[in-house]
């Protein structure tokens, strides 16, 4: 896409290449500006908590209240009501993935730092893989590795040739389909709404600097940018609401007796 503004002088549009950071200090590739704000997330969170747990009153300030509302939310909605009575040993887990991805993804509409973290596909993974670890873990513990795998090869009830098509489709999902389904819904979400922010923010800078009439329609590109940057707060609460629901739907049914 290529929009002619004045002169020679064209409209280049937010591609793939402005996810791609350079390193902070020399080549070295972890010092790109991802990673420390994945390192200023865990301080802020960390600071955060440890200040609204601090002095911990009957009647609650602001900053305990907003702690407790958190934790609470975390652990009655996404640990007790989904995994039963279970529940709490998997709250400091849940409790610990909500907070870091909400972070992380607010990050993408905070002044001066601007990217969210998600939208760099190798964390979501990262987070992928540690609910999957949790998730085989718990179901081989609460079942043994031999039953856990004949209940998920040699689904009951099932008519024995189907299983020819049914077992490598449910091997399949369990430990392909459902960790990349997990991390790629929330990476996509996170490098989509970027993007669609870059590109109306951007464009707006870029129709002030052209002739008169395209001068004109840049308040409208501004707008535009803004009310979307609203709907990507929405977005990005959701995402990390939904990455946690799904990592406690999975832990939950692997402590099911049959799933």
């Amino acid at each position: 896409m290529s929009v002619l503004l004045s002169g020679d002088e064209g409209f280049k549009p937010p591609s793939t290449a402005d996810f791609d950071l350079p390193p902070v200090f020399l080549d070295n590739p972890y010092t790109t500006k991802p990673i420390f704000l994945v390192f200023l997330s865990v301080i802020l969170i960390s600071a955060f908590f440890i200040a609204a747990s601090r002095k911990a009153l009957i009647m609650p300030n602001k900053l305990q209240f907003a702690g407790e509302s958190i934790y609470t939310f975390v652990r009655n909605d996404l640990a007790r009501d989904v995994i039963g009575h279970e529940f709490m040993r998997f709250v400091p887990y849940l409790f610990t993935l909500f907070t870091f991805i909400l972070t992380n993804n607010i990050f993408g509409i905070v002044p001066l730092l601007q990217f969210p973290p998600m939208s760099r596909v190798s964390f979501p993974y990262i987070l992928a893989i540690f609910t999957f670890v949790i998730f085989h873990y718990v179901a081989i513990k609460h079942k043994g590795i031999l039953p856990y795998l004949k209940e998920i090869m040699f689904m009951p009830g099932v008519p024995k040739p189907v299983y020819i098509l049914l077992t490598p489709i449910e091997l399949a999902t369990y430990f392909v389909v459902r960790p990349l389904t997990l991390s790629l819904r929330l990476f996509a979400n996170m490098f989509a709404g970027h993007l669609l922010l870059l590109v109306f923010i951007l464009g707006g800078d870029h129709l002030l600097k052209g002739v008169i009439g395209l001068k004109l329609l840049s308040p409208f590109a501004f707008a535009f940018g803004i009310g979307l940057t609203f709907f990507e707060f929405m977005v990005q609460c959701l995402q990390a609401y939904i990455f946690t629901l799904l990592s406690a739907l999975y832990i939950a049914g692997a402590l099911a007796d049959e799933h």
